[in-house]
């Protein structure tokens, strides 16, 4: 079955491009398209899409609200910011929105095939050691009310002690393999508490495992731990 994809973005040159890339996939099809993110939601109430590449400067309603929209929905299909990284330093603010990830715009054709099949697999598409190093540096772009960071440190105290710490490497960067060594856990144990993570916090993938980690001071800038 091919991955339905959207395309959302104002300049229709790019949309161009992003659809001849992937109507040559046996495995996928753009099934939609808009040009802001008023746009996107209305053809999202009548279209089954899978992932949505979403750009970040649009008119009418910018990429992270809309993407902070769709994903409120829990049947939400999987976002994948696309952002210019020099310009739109405020495709990151995508991350805590709910984004599975986000790519450049000049990425190769074969990297962004890449991510579109990893984010429908139910991956994210940034290595986390990549989402510290963007986090420490535009950690000012994610703010959090007072009220959030302190619901999300009471959800901290719903995981074990192994959770949390489990999390915090999560946070640091370290894959699964190098979780199981630090721990002397197998990784399919390491696996299984992911998950656990996952779903104690309610959240979609480990970007999003990052992304609170700072929020609740888990993890500092710089990569420490508290």
């Amino acid at each position: 079955m091919s991955i339905r994809v959207m395309l959302v973005d104002d300049q229709v040159l790019l949309r161009t491009g992003f659809r001849m890339v992937l109507a040559a996939q046996p495995d996928m099809e753009v099934v939609a398209e808009a040009g802001d993110g008023v746009e996107a939601l209305e053809v999202l109430r009548a279209t089954d899409v899978d992932v949505v590449l979403m750009d970040v400067r649009m008119p009418k309603l910018d990429g992270v609200e809309t993407t902070r929209r769709i994903c409120a929905d829990p049947d939400a299909p999987k976002v994948l910011i696309l952002t210019t990284f020099d310009l739109d330093e405020y495709a990151f603010s995508g991350l805590k929105a709910g984004a599975s990830g986000f790519m450049l715009k000049d990425v190769p054709p074969g990297e962004l095939l890449a991510a579109i099949r990893s984010v429908h697999s139910g991956d994210a598409v940034v290595a986390p050691s990549t989402t510290r190093r963007l986090l420490n540096r535009f950690s000012a772009m994610l703010p959090s009310t007072g009220q959030d960071a302190r619901a999300a440190d009471s959800a901290l105290h719903r995981l074990t002690e192994r959770e949390r710490e489990v999390m915090l490497l999560v946070a640091q960067g370290l894959s699964n393999g190098e979780i199981a060594a630090r721990l002397v856990l197998s990784e399919a144990t390491v696996k299984t508490h992911v998950g656990r993570i996952l779903t104690k916090l309610g959240l979609r993938d480990r970007v999003q495992v990052v992304v609170l980690a700072y929020e609740t001071g888990l993890v500092r800038a710089g990569g420490g731990g508290r």
